[in-house]
């Protein structure tokens, strides 16, 4: 796979690299704290999108949500409209994603680095090693709920 550690939809918990998923902001959700993080606003975020559909085969697919490909969701999510579209012009997933994934790095530009900040939280709140932090994080892609949920599963097994 072309983005082998794609993150988790930000309204699912997956970090900002995950904007080049997301929708337009046209409510209020967790897209407007990954803009934040990468400080931009929702104006800039919008006309980030909208140029690098202008460029780029992300701009096809009029049948779409928001009438582009730039607005699309990860390939892991079901979309009978991305999909219909992705086949129409003959785009595999993998050239959707490094196309998502050159999207995710011009978004991303100006971020704040949080991996440390997940890898102390998760030690502390865990008391786990800062090793042990790392390694779940990157077993869970960098997803810092993901990571969270696995060490509440284990947790919670060995208290039984």
């Amino acid at each position: 796979m072309v983005w082998d550690d794609a993150p988790s939809h930000v309204c699912r918990g997956g970090d900002s690299r995950a904007l080049a998923f997301c929708c337009p902001p046209v409510k209020p959700c967790p897209v407007l704290h990954a803009l934040d993080d990468v400080n931009i606003s929702a104006q800039e975020y919008m006309d980030i999108k909208d140029e690098f559909a202008k460029n780029t085969r992300l701009g096809e697919g009029m049948r779409t949500c928001f009438g582009s490909l730039v607005w699309c969701c990860k390939p892991s999510k079901p979309c009978p409209l991305r999909d219909i579209v992705l086949t129409t012009i003959d785009m595999s997933v993998d050239e959707y994603l490094a196309l998502k994934k050159q999207l995710s790095e011009r978004l991303t530009a100006g971020k704040k680095d949080n991996k440390d900040e997940y890898i102390n939280a998760l030690a502390d709140t865990f008391s786990i090693s800062e090793n042990e932090a790392i390694e779940i994080l990157q077993y869970c892609d960098n997803d810092l709920r993901m990571a969270m949920k696995l060490l509440r599963a284990k947790v919670l097994e060995k208290s039984k």
